[in-house]
């Protein structure tokens, strides 16, 4: 298979890791890499709705681990995108330190453990156009909201790791984040229970809907393609306009 990646018409055909692409977010961006990428290794806990096939690959790691170790790696990377996260909602008087810690092993030392094995691949071949690497933030770290003090935290931790990342990997390494507010994914499926709630809830953003996977995936994809590639140490929002507007 071809696994060269071009600079001239923002390609996807190289080789690419997604940690966490068997659901939601994760599965979306899998699912738009399949169709021009050479190959794709996605990593998580089960396979859940994940179709493996020639391109795509699934591996068991679980993100949740401190000791997760990510097997048969491509020698090559040239995007990664870690997808995993949680949504822990409650005030912060119910808060155990434990909660603190299960949010940062997921969204913030799993991202850490998943980029530290990824990156000698991903550093590889320094004639090429810059590789780049995707994280997931939340519009709770850019905007205060209640019942968010444990996942903003580990999110804000998550967007600090992002810059300082694209400053110490660049040229070679393009690295950038996408802070959503809240996405109609398996994750989430608990706030969508009703047509209801899931009106009521699409009536908060200025665009009058809720964010779906697709919506992410898409600019994902995007980062992970040489379109983008003047823009690194980014946090850029898909939120439906919430962190910035009111309707």
């Amino acid at each position: 298979m071809n696994t060269s990646i071009h600079s001239n018409n923002g390609s996807l055909t190289g080789n690419y890791v997604v940690a966490g692409g068997t659901k939601g977010i994760g599965l979306a961006l899998v699912n738009r890499l399949r169709a021009t990428a050479a190959r794709v290794d996605v990593y998580s806990r089960g396979i859940d709705e994940l179709t493996v096939d020639d391109v795509v690959r699934h591996h068991t790691c679980d993100f949740s681990d401190p000791a997760a170790i990510m097997t048969d790696l491509p020698d090559q990377i040239h995007g990664v995108a870690y997808c995993p996260g949680s949504i822990n909602l409650r005030s912060f008087k119910s808060l155990k330190l434990s909660d603190f810690a299960t949010d940062m092993q997921v969204n913030f030392y799993g991202a850490i453990q998943f980029l530290q094995q990824c990156y000698p691949a991903l550093n590889r071949d320094a004639d090429g156009p810059p590789k780049s690497a995707v994280l997931f933030s939340t519009v709770a770290v850019g905007q205060g909201l209640p019942m968010h003090a444990s996942i903003a935290a580990a999110k804000a931790a998550v967007e600090g790791l992002m810059r300082s990342l694209a400053a110490e990997w660049s040229p070679r390494i393009r690295v950038n984040c996408l802070a959503p507010a809240l996405t109609e994914t398996p994750l989430a499926a608990k706030f969508f229970s009703t047509p209801a709630a899931r009106e009521a809830l699409s009536a908060r953003y200025p665009l009058g809907r809720t964010g779906q996977a697709e919506d992410l995936a898409a600019l994902a994809a995007f980062l992970l393609s040489t379109d983008a590639g003047w823009i690194t140490g980014q946090t850029i929002g898909v939120d439906g306009g919430m962190s910035t507007l009111r309707k």
